[in-house]
């Protein structure tokens, strides 16, 4: 087993950060929230010659999902997560792209295997735990990997900032109760990639986050 390696791949008009993470000597690995430009997914999946097992989704808002069923035809593998309580989100994609005027053509879907908290996912020996942290979206969930201190965020935290819960089933008081009570206790030096902009760490957010201080 070797180390874990994270290509961002920025897709749709929000610059989503679609994440393909994989094995650095297997070169299995997972696209997490491919939000549109499936074509694009593609290719840099070939051009790091990586075997994509799954498809995981932090949470079900359009600039996460949008892309996931054109991928799951391309690569032949099934949607993981998120939470069931996003179901509602992700069956109505498309309209919610009419709305936003987005050029890409997306379309709605559901889930293979919904997720909940305190279950594990995995890819070529590397361990996530499942957190299910809703505020910015009800069924959002965190994935965690203990041995390499690191986490897929979603858009629940960012440098510097936190989720919008302005939307459809925001909450921003569960919001902060996800991240201070779930994820700030996996410790200070957890690293993470965010749905949006640079990752942080947990300690620099903790200390430094205007929405937690």
């Amino acid at each position: 087993m070797g180390q874990l390696q994270a290509i961002i791949i920025p897709v749709t008009a929000f610059q989503q950060n679609c994440t393909l993470l994989f094995d650095s000597e297997t070169k299995k690995g997972v696209v997490i929230d491919p939000g549109g430009n499936a074509d694009r997914i593609v290719e840099a999946v070939k051009a790091h010659n990586v075997d994509v097992e799954a498809i995981w989704l932090t949470h079900g808002h359009l600039d996460h999902v949008g892309g996931a069923l054109d991928l799951k035809d391309a690569l032949n593998v099934n949607i993981i997560g998120p939470h069931i309580d996003d179901k509602e989100l992700m069956a109505n994609v498309e309209s919610s792209a009419a709305r936003y005027n987005l050029p890409d053509k997306m379309r709605n879907l559901a889930s293979d295997q919904w997720l909940n908290e305190g279950e594990h996912v995995s890819f070529s020996g590397h361990d996530f735990e499942v957190f299910h942290c809703p505020g910015h979206s009800p069924g959002h969930v965190v994935f965690y990997n203990k041995a390499a201190s690191f986490a897929l965020v979603g858009d629940v935290l960012f440098n510097g900032s936190v989720g919008r819960t302005d939307l459809p089933g925001g909450d921003h008081d569960a919001l902060i109760s996800s991240i201070k009570d779930k994820l700030l206790p996996l410790g200070d030096e957890v690293g993470f990639l965010c749905g949006h902009g640079p990752g942080s760490r947990f300690g620099d957010e903790r200390r430094g986050n205007p929405f937690l201080v």
